[in-house]
């Protein structure tokens, strides 16, 4: 569960691999239950190209990483997750984190951050949305 991963778990966890970040994030092996939405909102979060290689992320980079996981899930719980197409909770109701995305589905927007337009590549067969002048 990312929520009750420590940050020494977790880092321990990312130097045992060798893999992009992105694809490393969806292997529910490596982290159980973090999505597509949330690895490319994480991912800005703590300022980390959705291609680095795991192992070539340093311990503060990762500790920010760790923290983003944290906070961007909690969010995601209090606002009942992102109601992109037909998707409700447990009691009916559409979320609204989707509404908090940064970069997740504006692909030619501004990013909130610096202005760049936001991009959208593939990354293990997985739209990846992300900012070039943020997440290098």
């Amino acid at each position: 569960d990312p929520l009750s991963v420590s940050l020494e778990e977790f880092l321990a966890d990312l130097r045992a691999r060798n893999a992009r970040i992105k694809p490393l994030l969806l292997d529910q092996r490596f982290l159980r239950g973090l999505g597509n939405i949330y690895a490319d909102e994480v991912l800005f979060r703590s300022r980390i190209h959705p291609r680095t290689a795991s192992s070539r992320i340093s311990r503060k980079r990762a500790a920010d990483l760790h923290q983003a996981i944290q906070e961007t899930l909690q969010l995601a719980i209090q606002h009942r997750g992102s109601s992109i197409s037909d998707y409700v909770d447990s009691a009916g109701e559409r979320g609204s984190f989707q509404l908090l995305h940064q970069v997740y589905g504006k692909e030619g927007l501004p990013c909130p951050a610096c202005g760049a337009p936001i991009r959208r590549i593939l990354v293990a067969q997985r739209g990846t949305h992300y900012c070039p002048r943020c997440q290098r």
